[in-house]
């Protein structure tokens, strides 16, 4: 038996080892912590115990899951996407429930060995019907691909699937109970939960926003983390104590705080608390799984996970299409969303607790779920073949939108290609169309496509990633491209095939900051606009020009600033408030070094020194409260506070070269 710190030291030790191996295999970390539980519970190397304990902490962590899911509710976006969400979505989880539940119920009839109710099948089928947002958003988000049609729909399913979880996790426990008052506790249940929401929303919904600014106000960090931590965990005891789950009070809370101003605040610092907890609660499902009774019964745990993975991807795609999606976007959806999720252990460990379904379903449901979550990046990596060898009109449609761009771009010479119509390639659209330049947009999302066409701007639905969709947009005869998405991935994969199909075609990218303009710039591009940088130059233009310098003079700064690479504004002095992200390894950053009387530096020359060889550069020097320029024979004196720019690496060597 170990002890609570004996423990939880090997629970954080075998989780660093497996997200590490997980991560470097490109896998998501859910899957190396459920690896994890698997090594070291009761049934492999019975390192560690199922104890009360683990169990204690896994509850933590499906609590901030539920409060982070109600975070982002959004009544905004379920109104614009409430055909998907509570037609689609709702019909894939009650069909998944029903086929899974008629499927349990025959195995039973056919193995009488196994005791398997409708009550199991119920909870089994809630089970299997929820899919992986982690996995599905990560991998789509890579492909690019989250604003396409089968993004959306996916996304839009996603979003039910997380609502559903609600009155599943109330439904799963009233079921273990007796069946001939089944009604009426379901009936108690149901009364409970709506005065228990009806109060949290009714009086937080007053209180939230304005306990929030109190605590704000008094401009404490420490403050502000209790404050959440109390409001989260007094919602999940309320709810606990009304007979309910905790998780129930979790979600609420979370919806009430997404409407308050402090939602994105709030995001950010509960989230290392929801990572490591639900890592935590990933370790105890993986305790449950025995490997043994796996590997005996191999079969039937490959035959379960074929039948699952294979429903799901029938049910969706059918549903989709039923919903009027193209057959090769219908098929995408399904296979994007055939495996299971977060919740679906959620779930399953609700009934195993309630004792409904039987150690060994249990077992083999339970490996079956982990199994095809592991199979879900190749699969969704294989989705386009698998697509074009099922769909035998899927290669006539792609060819009639690639027919129907190069039909609107035939007659078009020396036009812009415009790679994404959001709000910044509107607004370059609009410029163009002022100067009666002609241009052509490509964009994903088929609604601001069709909204856009119906306005009689020139857009069509395609993806500039691929080379016919280039091709079909008339790049031969274009006379510049435009990348609009602040993402390099993206960026890059253009500019390999402009350098494949049109070499000297001049190619403008947006990024985000100056981090990856020299990868751009080699990759191809003529110019890479540094969207924080040349917002800083916005910023500082309109400042000049209001306090009275000259326009002519302001022009020529910026206009030099951005000759130069944007040099004089690379790096900035970064505070407590700034992301973890800026002080990433390559991110350029201004540091000021005071010298004092022993410092190593005092009575040297900046040339001797030598500070670029370790990639950190001088940009400015003080000296008794005035500004000397950092001349390379410039002798340091104590007292001095040296300006330091580079990245966080070169910037720690050249201070300790300094002192």
């Amino acid at each position: 038996m170990h002890s609570g710190l004996e423990l939880t030291l090997l629970l954080l030790g075998c989780a660093v080892l497996g997200v590490v191996l997980f991560r470097s295999l490109q896998l998501p970390p859910m899957l190396g912590y459920l690896a994890v539980g698997v090594l070291i519970g009761p049934h492999a190397l019975a390192l560690a115990e199922d104890s009360p304990t683990t169990h204690a902490l896994g509850e933590f962590g499906v609590v901030f899951l539920m409060f982070s899911i109600g975070l982002e509710f959004s009544l905004g976006q379920l109104r614009s996407m409430r055909r998907i969400v509570f037609g689609l979505g709702l019909a894939q989880v009650v069909s998944t429930i029903v086929a899974v539940m008629g499927i349990a119920l025959l195995a039973a009839w056919l193995l009488p060995g196994i005791a398997l109710g409708w009550q199991a099948a119920f909870s089994l089928g809630g089970a299997l019907a929820m899919s992986s947002t982690a996995i599905v958003v990560k991998l789509l988000t890579e492909r690019l691909e989250l604003e396409s049609e089968h993004g959306r729909r996916s996304v839009g399913i996603l979003l039910f699937q997380d609502l559903a979880v609600v009155p599943l996790l109330i439904m799963i426990p009233a079921l273990a109970r007796d069946p001939e008052d089944l009604a009426i506790t379901l009936g108690v249940e149901a009364v409970k939960a709506a005065l228990v929401l009806a109060l949290l929303l009714f009086f937080g919904q007053k209180l939230m926003g304005r306990w929030f600014t109190v605590v704000a106000k008094r401009r404490s960090q420490e403050l502000f983390m209790l404050n959440l931590l109390l409001v989260t965990l007094g919602a999940a005891w309320i709810t606990e104590q009304a007979g309910l789950s905790l998780a129930l009070g979790a979600f609420v809370a979370g919806m009430l705080i997404s409407e308050t101003p402090y939602k994105h605040q709030v995001e950010e610092d509960i989230k290392p608390f929801r990572d490591v907890l639900l890592g935590l609660f990933f370790i105890t499902i993986g305790m449950l799984l025995d490997l043994r009774m796996v590997i005996e019964h191999w079969w039937l745990v490959l035959l379960l996970l074929a039948l699952v993975v294979l429903l799901k991807f029938g049910l969706i795609a059918l549903l989709a299409r039923a919903f009027g999606a193209a057959p090769g976007t219908a098929m995408r959806t399904g296979l994007a969303l055939a495996q299971a999720g977060e919740f679906s252990f959620v779930l399953l460990n609700h009934a195993s607790g309630s004792k409904l379904v039987d150690p060994f379903v249990m077992q083999l449901v339970l490996a079956s779920m982990v199994l095809s979550m592991l199979l879900a990046p190749f699969v969704i990596a294989s989705m386009d073949r698998i697509v074009m060898k099922l769909a035998a009109n899927e290669w006539m449609t792609q060819s009639l939108q690639l027919t129907q761009l190069a039909t609107r771009t035939m007659k078009t010479q020396n036009h812009v290609i415009i790679a994404g119509f959001g709000r910044n390639g509107q607004s370059l659209a609009a410029l163009l169309k002022e100067e009666a330049l002609p241009w052509h947009a490509l964009d994903l999302d088929p609604e601001r496509v069709q909204d856009a066409q119906a306005a009689g701007a020139t857009v069509s639905y395609g993806d500039a990633t691929r080379r016919e969709s280039l091709m079909a947009a008339g790049i031969g005869r274009a006379s510049a491209l435009v990348i609009t998405f602040a993402d390099t991935r993206f960026a890059m994969k253009v500019l390999h095939l402009v350098h494949e199909l049109a070499p000297a075609l001049p190619v403008i990218v947006r990024s985000y900051d100056d981090r990856d303009t020299e990868m751009l710039k080699a990759a191809g591009a003529t110019e890479v606009v540094p969207e924080a940088l040349e917002s800083s130059l916005m910023l500082a233009s309109h400042a000049l020009v209001t306090l009275g310098v000259p326009l002519r003079r302001v022009v020529h700064r910026v206009q030099a600033a951005r000759d130069d690479r944007y040099a004089s504004l690379r790096g900035y002095f970064h505070g407590a408030s700034d992301s973890g992200a800026d002080l990433e390894p390559g991110h350029v950053r201004l540091h000021s070094v005071r010298l004092h009387a022993q410092a190593g530096a005092v009575g040297r020359s900046l040339l001797e020194l030598r500070l670029e060889d370790v990639a950190a550069e001088v940009t400015a020097l003080r000296r008794g409260g005035a500004d000397v320029e950092p001349r390379p024979e410039l002798v340091l004196a104590a007292g001095d506070v040296v300006v330091l720019r580079g990245d966080g690496e070169a910037i720690s060597r050249a201070e300790d070269r300094l002192l």
